[in-house]
């Protein structure tokens, strides 16, 4: 079975009052399965075991990714090993949780780029120089025999996964799932008997899978591991998990320009999650401050954390630039026109809008204006040098020849 010597937990974890470190491990956090074994864990002196996998089946991590993460460096910051457990092989199959259909499984070349740029990511929040990176294609591919993976799928029955609340409303409205979908749970289970996990932590749509870690590892002789959900950040619509295929994301590898957009689109209370799951600032005086300037402030803080201050710093005055003293944004596209060209054929051929439709929805809402004169036609064509603006954060310089 994998394993690796454990090291000494540092003077100054050594120091800290158990009360401290569980208040540190709980802020933000769900569900704890079970603090009573949490604590008994920690009393024990010894660094813990802390594991979080993530299947590479996309190339971006985003800020919901991060709330982990964040949990993670805690754990690190406190003394304790972190796995970061990266699932090649799993990968491959793909997580079935909260999904409503079978998904597109994805090629081993796939995978082992998007896993590439997973390693790349973390370094922004984590500290590499105490992370345990590792593979589950590790034991799956070459310690886990056929015999071996038959014996793993005894562990579980068709009614147990069946009581699973995804896989159950499938099966309802006679969904396909298939029996990869059923095999899934119990490889992120053995994930955790090979590292002997301590404690695992998942967002709350992961509790089934987290939870037949502790049965396996019950089954194998081992002391099971203890439980740890985050919250599940949603995205910019508010409403929806964030997610790249809902289109409500933001990417910790994405311009500052555009994160900073998007963080000031969030309501007044979901600024105030992403505050408690984000950052480390102090929610009582976050709470007292106003809200436009706490959701700059906000912003601040995250393009900091993944790019720079001085990147934070511009985008902050030329939000304040823009949308509070009214002004042209610097470096917007141009377009020329001899006022026979539509504002639909401008904003098509320069991306800002995806479709006809869109635009369409936009001038109904009222979201598009030039030179702050709404527009009510996509038809309609400019005449002089204007700003087309289409929403809070597109521009379009028109210049008439």
């Amino acid at each position: 079975m994998w394993s690796r010597p454990r090291s000494a937990l540092p003077p100054a974890f050594k120091s800290m009052d158990l009360d401290k470190q569980l208040e540190i491990i709980r802020r933000g956090a769900v569900e704890i399965i079970s603090e009573g074994e949490l604590r008994k864990k920690l009393a024990s002196g010894r660094p813990l075991r802390i594991k979080a996998g993530f299947d590479p089946t996309a190339p971006d991590l985003h800020l919901g990714h991060t709330v982990l993460l964040r949990k993670l460096r805690q754990f690190q910051e406190l003394g304790h090993e972190v796995y970061f457990l990266i699932g090649d092989f799993t990968g491959q199959i793909g997580d079935p949780t909260g999904r409503s259909e079978i998904r597109k499984q994805l090629t081993r070349l796939e995978v082992a780029k998007n896993a590439q740029t997973y390693k790349k990511q973390v370094a922004k929040i984590l500290d590499m120089r105490k992370l345990k990176i590792v593979f589950n294609s590790r034991w799956f591919k070459k310690e886990l025999s056929v015999e071996g993976m038959l014996k793993l799928a005894a562990r579980a029955s068709v009614s147990q996964m069946l009581s699973r609340e995804d896989f159950k409303n499938r099966y309802s409205k006679g969904e396909n799932i298939s029996i990869l979908e059923f095999l899934y749970p119990l490889m992120q289970g053995w994930d955790s008997v090979m590292l002997k996990a301590d404690v695992e932590i998942g967002g709350t749509d992961q509790i089934f899978n987290l939870l037949v870690g502790r049965d396996l590892q019950k089954d194998f002789g081992q002391e099971q591991q203890v439980v740890l959900t985050m919250p599940l950040l949603e995205g910019t619509d508010g409403a929806q998990k964030m997610s790249k295929s809902y289109g409500n994301y933001i990417g910790i590898n994405e311009p500052a320009k555009e994160i900073f957009g998007k963080i000031m689109s969030i309501s007044d209370g979901m600024m105030l999650k992403y505050y408690e799951l984000l950052t480390d600032e102090d929610m009582a005086m976050v709470r007292g401050m106003h809200p436009k300037e706490a959701k700059v402030n906000l912003a601040k803080i995250i393009i900091t954390q993944y790019h720079s201050s001085q990147a934070a710093q511009k985008e902050a005055e030329e939000f304040n630039r823009v949308f509070s003293q009214k002004e042209s944004p610097s470096g917007i596209a141009s377009v020329p026109t001899n006022g026979t060209i539509t504002i639909k054929a401008m904003l098509l051929e320069k991306k800002l809008v995806s479709s006809g439709n869109e635009l369409r929805r936009l001038i109904k809402e009222g979201a598009v204006s030039f030179d702050n004169q709404k527009i009510e036609n996509e038809d309609f064509m400019p005449k002089s040098n204007g700003i087309l603006k289409v929403g809070s954060r597109r521009f379009l310089k028109v210049e008439y020849k």
